[in-house]
């Protein structure tokens, strides 16, 4: 199994303050995101995580968006971070 590292982006301190922020938790979302994808490259037939991934995917979806219409820089900012794609407006 290969293991990837997910470094994080915002440090030890700026956890333990700002937990319950939107862009504290698109991080922790995309960091599941991500071990879950890696999850799923070895086991393509686990369908309750595929579930499971795009639950997430909505969640953070949803999250992303709330912060784009409230915060455009530092939705931005996020965006550019993570290296996550601009979502499509309708």
């Amino acid at each position: 199994m290969i293991k990837k590292s997910f470094i994080s982006v915002i440090s030890h301190e700026e956890k333990e303050k700002n937990r319950g922020s939107v862009t504290f938790q698109i991080l922790s979302l995309t960091n599941r995101i991500r071990k879950l994808s890696s999850h799923l490259e070895l086991h393509r037939k686990d369908y309750l995580s595929q579930r499971g991934l795009r639950k997430i995917l909505g969640k953070r979806q949803r999250m992303l968006s709330y912060l784009s219409k409230n915060n455009r820089i530092r939705y931005k900012e996020l965006i550019n971070q993570l290296d996550i794609r601009e979502s499509k407006t309708r």
